[in-house]
């Protein structure tokens, strides 16, 4: 599996495809909250196998502090550790680039697999596209 950052057309449409597929096929997120306008803004990261997209995150930069979002892993490959691939490499990016902070707004669900991460939840528990959230943060190194 390699994870890239989504350059070309063709690799930011994979990603679409991939939160498409999974936010708003899955979890029934709406067209107008999944396409938020920031994605010009973002660094795109796109996780493709031989058999095409596999996963994908995105990184939004807020002066020193990063924010990550739309982080998803295609159904045959959740449990496989690719989710954790996908964060490492964000991670990698956002330290190499000078930020000193990552935050996220993390489904309830996934508390547990970003605090394996290091990321710390704080504040009361919120509703974002119909989907209970926390946020978390991380210093970096």
């Amino acid at each position: 599996m390699k994870i890239r950052i989504a350059i070309s057309d063709t690799d930011r449409a994979a990603c679409f495809a991939v939160r498409k597929a999974v936010f708003m096929g899955e979890q029934g997120v709406s067209e107008a909250e999944e396409w938020d306008g920031l994605d010009d803004a973002c660094t795109h990261f796109l996780a493709a196998s031989a058999d095409g997209p596999a996963g994908c995150a995105r990184l939004l930069p807020k002066g020193y502090i990063a924010k990550v979002q739309r982080v998803a892993v295609m159904p045959a490959y959740r449990g496989t550790g690719l989710g954790r691939q996908i964060m490492q490499a964000v991670l990698d990016h956002a330290r190499h680039e000078g930020f000193t902070t990552v935050i996220l707004d993390s489904q309830t669900h996934a508390l547990g697999f970003y605090e394996a991460l290091g990321f710390i939840a704080h504040g009361p528990e919120f509703d974002d596209a119909g989907i209970p959230h926390r946020s978390m943060r991380l210093a970096l190194d």
